[in-house]
């Protein structure tokens, strides 16, 4: 009984064989599972294809097959004298290469241009190689002692009365405010209801302006004893060094921490110092270059730098203050942060170029190229803002009140424990704005700056290149150029977003 039992549920016969499983992997497994598994994906897959041929090819074979290599003129890239439908014509991009690089900055100079994208590049690289020890000695010299070689390199000059200049200019221009706003004020009362508190008010702001004018008055004569006599230079550069000195003291605060912040500037001075020596910057320096010459990947590279490090600090600053529990402080950032995303970048650097000018002093003039450079940091800054504070926004709060009871002050839990998760959080939308960044420059040339773009017009006006390929080609190498630094910043916020959130990681 037992054999006959186990024969009913023993099968006697082989199974039929199954087919082979379906490839998964490999060219064949990703057609298979990806491209051609439905009819649907069957006629994207195809719609696409098609779109690639006919945007690809033709693009490939007007810079590549068809394209003019070599020639003097432009009779090389005309079809009539090749025999063939004529594609990009690189031989103008070779003649017009230094253009479109420097603008029309001095032939002569151009070396400080070179050096200064040297100095960049053996500065910034260690930066960005995580592996690389003294990241920040290596921070301090990029971002401190650089710009100001850079300025100098550039622009030329000598130190003569420029520190000094600048400080008294705009501690003028903040008093000349102050007794403006009193002045307004008591003029106001003669005909307001409650005249006597704006008489009062107007007369305490006049006071403290007039005696805000009287602490600087010492400052404003050694400027013109500078400006007049040209004989103590190091005395302007020491002048402004113990002023800076002092002010990182006072922020500070406290004796330990106002010690090494005034330790760090002493040495940072003293390195600017060293590079003043070398450069003979104390002897009038190198010949002054105007910015007005400035052009081409010069321009882009400058403005888009200057935008991206500056408006980073800002955007920190403003999302911090739209946070904080100081009503004053959280109604000057939103007020801040709407204002400047409720208007185009044009008219901020129209208003900048133009309009700034009116409002300062009649004694006290900013380059046209510095005010496009305040107009987007500023611009650039209030759009950080709102992406740094989401990511304030995803930070527990349990992990702030978990650092005050440890003991933690206000300034060390955001510093170290809040706003390190809070940009780990954002690191696309910070990458994404400086890649917007980086391609708006080319609205500079609005307000006569020519950028990248701004020198690639004008090299069309050359009569010498004039073909009917010579605009698509400069388009072309504008945007392969474009490309690269773009997809650069793109790929290397991919490889720090994926070091940041190695721990998450399964």
């Amino acid at each position: 009984m037992s054999d006959v039992a186990t024969s009913a549920f023993v099968r006697q016969d082989l199974v039929a064989e199954r087919p082979a499983p379906v490839q998964t992997t490999g060219f064949i497994g990703v057609l298979r599972t990806r491209l051609f598994n439905s009819p649907t994906n069957i006629l994207l897959t195809i719609v696409g294809a098609l779109l690639l041929w006919f945007t690809i090819v033709p693009s490939v074979k007007f810079l590549m097959v068809d394209a003019v290599w070599t020639g003097k003129d432009r009779t090389a890239c005309l079809t009539e004298n090749v025999g063939f439908a004529v594609g990009a014509c690189w031989p103008y991009i070779q003649a017009k290469l230094p253009q479109l690089i420097y603008g029309f900055y001095p032939e002569a100079e151009r070396w400080r241009v070179n050096l200064t994208f040297v100095l960049a590049v053996v500065l910034l690289m260690p930066l960005l190689i995580p592996r690389l020890p003294a990241k920040s000695l290596n921070a301090g010299l990029f971002f401190i002692a650089f710009p100001v070689v850079a300025f100098f390199l550039l622009h030329g000059g000598g130190i003569k009365g420029f520190g000094l200049s600048w400080t008294v200019g705009l501690l003028q221009l903040f008093d000349e405010s102050i007794i403006g706003a009193g002045q307004a004020m008591l003029n106001l009362s003669k005909t307001s209801a409650v005249a006597p508190l704006l008489w009062a008010v107007g007369s305490l702001i006049v006071l403290v302006g007039t005696a805000i004018s009287w602490l600087i008055f010492p400052l404003v004569w050694l400027r013109d004893h500078v400006q007049r006599t040209g004989e103590p230079v190091w005395a302007d550069f020491a002048t402004t060094a113990v002023i800076v000195c002092w002010i990182a003291f006072l922020l500070g605060g406290g004796v330990r921490t106002g010690g090494r912040a005034l330790a760090s500037s002493i040495a940072t001075f003293i390195g600017i110092a060293i590079v003043i020596k070398l450069m003979g910057l104390d002897r009038g320096g190198l010949p002054i270059v105007s910015t007005n010459l400035w052009g081409g990947l010069l321009v882009t590279l400058v403005v888009s730098v200057t935008g991206i490090v500056t408006s980073l600090p800002i955007g920190i600053a403003l999302a911090l203050g739209r946070r904080s529990t100081i009503p004053l402080i959280r109604i000057f950032s939103i007020a801040f942060i709407e204002f400047w995303r409720g208007v185009p970048l044009i008219t901020v650097l129209f208003f900048a170029t133009y309009m700034l000018p009116l409002f300062l002093p009649g004694n006290f003039t900013v380059d046209g190229l510095v005010r496009a450079l305040i107009g987007i940091a500023l611009f650039t800054g209030a759009y950080q803002a709102e992406n740094v504070r989401g990511g304030l926004a995803a930070i527990p709060r349990g992990q702030g009140e978990a650092a005050a009871a440890l003991g933690l002050s206000w300034w060390k839990t955001t510093s170290l424990i809040v706003l390190p998760q809070a940009l780990r959080h954002v690191i696309p939308n910070l990458v994404n704005s400086f890649i917007s960044l980086f391609k708006d420059t080319s609205l500079v040339s609005i307000v006569a700056l020519f950028d990248l773009l701004g020198s690639l017009r004008a090299s069309f006006s050359d009569p010498k290149w004039s073909t009917p390929s010579t605009a698509f080609t400069g388009f072309a190498f504008a945007g392969i150029v474009y490309f690269i630094f773009c997809f650069g910043m793109s790929r290397y916020s991919l490889f720090v977003e994926h070091r940041l959130n190695a721990h998450r990681r399964t």
